[in-house]
């Protein structure tokens, strides 16, 4: 059995992450060595913090063009603001180039509701994904965000959630997934979706 590369680039979370695949029994090595992201069965891109400096931190450290090797090959999982840095674009604080995995942007959330997004809601499942495989719609998970993902391709839409408008709670492109809230923080569901992620490899 292989293990699963949880990437550190600096941005927190990560050891939450680790912790949450470990209890589910998978091997993991958290790193920033792009062989070891070569070597991996899969590859997980946690991370909490501001886009433009997270996506500085991946194209300085030569990250950002080996995730995006890496993911043509194997099922990659981006966790918050590791799922907004799939897309192609995203406008906090400054615009900044996110790896293009997913098309589309990632902008300010525009609800009447009070920004932060903290807290549980329920998710709808628009399109299917093995991601979700043995879930119901209307299951809660955890959100901490004030910016979502805009996807210009529907299809890539597997989870939504409404926040005073329709906010995308996770995407799904070939090997690539991503939820904006945190599985690792939603108890025994969110430990179903990383139960699902890790047993793609196999």
């Amino acid at each position: 059995m292989g293990y699963i590369a949880v990437i550190d680039y600096d941005v927190g979370n990560l050891m939450s992450v680790n912790n949450g695949m470990k209890y589910l029994g998978f091997q993991t090595k958290v790193t920033a060595d792009a062989k070891e992201l070569e070597r991996a069965d899969a590859i997980i891109l946690p991370g909490v913090g501001a886009f433009p400096d997270a996506a500085a931190k991946l194209e300085r450290t030569g990250l950002m063009n080996e995730i995006r090797c890496q993911s043509e090959k194997k099922p990659m999982l981006g966790i918050c603001l590791g799922m907004q840095l799939l897309f192609e674009k995203g406008y906090e604080v400054r615009e900044a180039n996110g790896l293009g995995l997913v098309p589309g942007t990632v902008e300010y959330i525009q609800t009447k509701y009070k920004l932060p997004h903290i807290g549980w809601n329920s998710l709808k499942f628009p399109n299917p994904s093995p991601l979700f495989a043995g879930l119901d719609e209307d299951c809660y998970v955890y959100f901490v965000h004030s910016f979502r993902g805009l996807p210009t391709d529907p299809s890539t839409v597997i989870a939504t959630t409404d926040y005073g408008t329709t906010i995308t709670a996770a995407v799904q492109k070939g090997n690539v997934f991503g939820t904006q809230f945190h599985p690792e923080k939603s108890g025994d569901i969110g430990l179903q979706m990383l139960r699902n992620f890790g047993g793609l490899n196999k």
